[in-house]
């Protein structure tokens, strides 16, 4: 609860006193001093008017936990801490937090929201692992674009940082730092993984605080949630505008799914042999899928048909943290940037050759490819980093004000690469959805649904 307290300041001193200097709030509240008043809020986990501030409050589950094994009680606040047995970290809210290590053993390892260990995170020598932003859902809020942004034309990178997706635009091959916009506020949400619809001009996203994938114009409107069930962690999400479809990794379920844009027509590609499934990728003039797996003890780079067949190994050796990975349709390269490896590399999945590009990256998380150049995301260095992939030289960084995690980032091309799939006209002759193939489709039904009618068949 906040509490304003006006005051009335004499005409003859129209200067302003700071009533914070005074101590007016409780001990455990935050004051801020405004124009002519002053407002008294209770700090994260507190509840009150602000002048007196309360912790009385129903213990989380892992608060309850922690305080029981450090033998924690009115009398003996502090107590004797067990020999030997793991005490997990809450944060400021009482959630667990996303990292858990454990001292005596060295080993770290990532939690879901109820302080489940996610297989394949435990970490052996002390360093802790990447983990993905978790905890109590947000009350909903009604996402809004801004009004008064919207994407000029041109080519433009968007790029997910937490609550907003962030453009800017193109000049050239050379990204236009000035003009760095946000194009869509999203409170409370965390956004993972971008995508871009080139024929209507519409942003895809992941958001794993309250699981699902939403879109918007990039003309402004009211953004639209298009998929909200049956999801744990939804990340990597990529597009095949050919075929109107959307692919997108789910890295607690461990799955790989499709479903057309307007999210009707689901079915599950992949659900054998992932861990943690994060980035994906479409070549939809050949009918290709690419993804990689940073599982810790056996990280990979997979692709197979858009159908799910034909599902192979690509990369197995030299990997850490491949998180991001984007393919590029003029070059015919599949890049990516390994946040265990530090090193950004580059393959034609046709010749299974793979050249480093450039070595000491950072913590980087997504990479998108604009003609010579690829723009990459870096958790350390809080930046989207532009680097000629010919040359293996950077370029360029850009530092948003916000200075947060930059998750996902896709490039918005000015206009649909020229190209045509056999999904691309009449549906390929399908009933529901059509996938694909480097010599044809498949015609596929969904898992569930609206699947009257319909008609699996290969061409």
């Amino acid at each position: 609860m906040l509490l304003l307290f006006p005051h009335s300041p004499s005409r003859l001193f129209p200067e302003d006193l700071d009533e914070c200097q005074q101590s007016r709030c409780h001990q455990n509240a935050l004051c801020t001093n405004t124009q002519g008043s002053f407002i008294c809020q209770c700090r994260p986990g507190y509840s009150g008017d602000g002048f007196y501030c309360s912790s009385e409050r129903t213990k989380t589950q892992c608060e309850d936990i922690r305080e029981r094994l450090l033998g924690q009680t009115s009398f003996n606040p502090r107590g004797p801490r067990p020999v030997g047995q793991f005490i997990p970290e809450c944060d400021e809210n009482g959630d667990y937090r996303p990292v858990q290590c454990f001292a005596s053993t060295g080993q770290c390892w990532c939690v879901d929201r109820n302080g489940q260990e996610i297989p394949g995170t435990r970490t052996d020598d002390g360093s802790q692992p990447y983990c993905l932003p978790h905890g109590t859902v947000a009350p909903p809020v009604g996402p809004r674009p801004r009004p008064d942004v919207v994407l000029p034309p041109g080519t433009h990178l968007l790029f997910a940082q937490s609550g907003r997706i962030d453009h800017i635009p193109l000049e050239a091959y050379n990204m236009k730092k000035q003009d760095a916009k946000a194009v869509l506020h999203l409170p409370g949400k965390v956004i993972i993984g971008v995508a871009y619809d080139c024929m209507e001009k519409m942003i895809y996203w992941t958001d794993i605080s309250s699981p699902s994938i939403s879109k918007a114009s990039i003309d402004g409107g009211e953004p639209t949630a298009v998929i909200i069930s049956d999801l744990s962690s939804p990340e990597g999400i990529a597009i095949d505008h050919m075929g109107r479809t959307m692919f997108w990794t789910d890295s607690m379920a461990d799955r790989i799914e499709v479903a057309s844009l307007d999210g009707t027509q689901r079915r599950v590609l992949i659900d054998t042999d992932l861990v943690n499934p994060r980035a994906i990728v479409t070549d939809p003039i050949n009918g290709n899928l690419y993804w990689a797996d940073w599982n810790r003890e056996a990280p990979k780079i997979e692709t197979s048909y858009m159908d799910g067949s034909n599902r192979r190994l690509l990369v197995q050796s030299e990997l850490g943290l491949p998180n991001a990975l984007t393919y590029d349709s003029q070059s015919s390269l599949l890049c990516w940037a390994d946040a265990g490896t530090h090193k950004m590399e580059c393959m034609n999945p046709g010749r299974a050759q793979r050249s480093t590009v450039l070595e000491g990256l950072q913590y980087p998380f997504g990479i998108t490819a604009f003609g010579k150049n690829l723009y990459y995301t870096d958790w350390q260095r809080n930046a989207v980093v532009e680097v000629d992939q010919y040359a293996g030289k950077e370029l360029d960084e850009f530092q948003p004000q916000k200075r947060a995690n930059i998750y996902g980032i896709t490039t918005a091309y000015a206009q649909c690469l020229p190209g045509q799939n056999y999904c691309s006209v009449n549906n390929g002759g399908c009933t529901h959805l059509c996938l694909a193939t480097p010599r044809g489709r498949s015609c596929k039904c969904p898992d569930s649904g609206a699947s009257v009618g319909c008609v699996e068949r290969e061409y």
